[in-house]
């Protein structure tokens, strides 16, 4: 696929410890630290590249208490939280940080936080809220540096990383999903997230060798 290194930024998302077998008791992702070589290959082919980070706070009405709470509904007091999850990405912990072999913090041309409200929970990187009426000003941010292109890469493929790609589509992006530079929660659910990616005209590439930069 060819792309335009000029018009194009490269996308980690949520590459974080705590969604990687380096935090084991958060959400761990099998081999979800092995994406580190392709999320720094892709970045070869874009003029910008940007992070986003869960900086979540240590309790919160989302955080199960115990393993039969995952995946069970929060409840209708709070309606910008859909379900339970273990506490994971918290502020000053390890499984904020960035996978081991990424830039630092301070070498990415934008680093997005998001998930800080202990009463919401979003996926995507382009909105505080599951409602999509907050943005995190990324959407901006990219429109105004002259983004037309966005390749993804990064945790999970069926949560954040589809939400976000979809986001970003739906806001008339290019979006070229880089399967290399991803893995996933369920395979099921991965594989239901590349299908609702495909037919929202998001591009699939099996790898950053794939790229074209024009």
């Amino acid at each position: 696929m060819v792309i335009y290194s000029q018009d194009t930024a490269s996308f980690d998302v949520d590459p974080q410890c705590g969604f990687t077998p380096l935090c084991p008791d958060e959400l761990p992702v099998a081999d979800g630290d092995a994406i580190v070589n392709e999320l720094n290959a892709q970045a070869g082919y874009a003029r910008l590249r940007l992070v986003s980070k869960d900086c979540h706070p240590a309790q919160a009405p989302w955080i199960a208490t115990t393993p039969q709470e995952i995946l069970q509904p929060v409840g209708v007091d709070y309606p910008d939280l859909d379900v339970k999850w273990p506490a994971h990405c918290v502020v000053g912990t390890r499984g904020n940080q960035l996978i081991p072999g990424l830039p630092a913090e301070q070498d990415y041309d934008l680093v997005v936080e998001k998930g800080m409200d202990p009463v919401k929970h979003p996926y995507g990187a382009c909105y505080h809220d599951l409602s999509e009426q907050t943005s995190t000003g990324v959407i901006e941010w990219l429109r105004d540096h002259g983004i037309h292109c966005v390749v993804v890469g990064g945790l999970a493929t069926d949560f954040c990383v589809k939400t976000t790609a979809l986001q970003l589509a739906r806001n008339g992006f290019t979006v070229v999903v880089n399967l290399a530079a991803c893995r996933g929660v369920a395979e099921e659910s991965s594989a239901a997230a590349l299908e609702e990616m495909r037919q929202a005209g998001v591009v699939l590439i099996a790898a950053s060798r794939e790229l074209e930069a024009a």
